[in-house]
């Protein structure tokens, strides 16, 4: 079985992750540090919040540099959900210009309405249309709907790191990966079937 390590850093539902991780066959672990994290087999980062309080929380627990160890260097495979996603940007524009974990270059920056009845923060079910295979999405149809929670978007440096895509609003980026570390903008842990299914191909990993 599957060992996930969900980390701890004050921001993120971590008992709905640890719930849906626990359906799909994996044995959940909180971890707050780099002792927590060693000897995961799997890491998701979740969050929900702003992203310079995250990433405050993150190196005010030394948890940048221990993931990095972990997701950079020994390859464990590693996901981030949401705001999780998002701090694998090289910065951010949310409030301040602030510096992401910078694994996977690009910005941070507020979605872009198409029109006066676009309405942010992108709450609910939206598509997810895939632009390239990839494993965390195999058996899954491209144009499912996942649900959302956010005002901001991933905007990647190079197009190649892009997964997945939303036509909401102006669109945005949906899913992002490079290597083993992945990224959806999306809540798996909330998409019923098609979020687990998500979960379940990550575990395989």
């Amino acid at each position: 079985m599957k060992t996930v390590a969900i980390v701890d850093y004050g921001m993120g539902n971590l008992d709905s992750v640890a719930r849906a991780v626990e359906e799909c066959d994996g044995t959940s672990r909180v971890a707050r540090d780099a002792r927590e994290l060693a000897g995961a087999s799997h890491i998701i980062l979740p969050g929900v919040g702003a992203f310079p309080d995250a990433m405050r929380n993150l190196r005010a627990r030394s948890l940048d540099a221990a993931l990095a160890e972990q997701a950079l260097t020994r390859h464990v495979p590693f996901l981030g959900i949401c705001l999780g996603m998002q701090l694998l940007a090289t910065r951010g524009w949310e409030g301040q210009l602030t510096d992401g974990l910078g694994w996977i270059g690009g910005e941070v920056r507020r979605l872009e309405p198409a029109g006066e009845d676009t309405r942010i923060p992108h709450i609910g079910w939206n598509e997810v249309v895939w632009l390239r295979e990839c494993p965390l999405f195999r058996g899954i149809p491209s144009g499912k709907d996942f649900y959302f929670v956010h005002s901001y978007r991933f905007c990647p440096a190079d197009p190649g790191h892009t997964l997945a895509h939303t036509p909401y609003g102006a669109g945005f980026v949906s899913a992002i990966g490079y290597g083993s570390v992945f990224g959806v903008q999306f809540h798996p842990e909330k998409s019923q079937k098609a979020g687990f299914h998500v979960l379940r191909n990550f575990l395989s990993l």
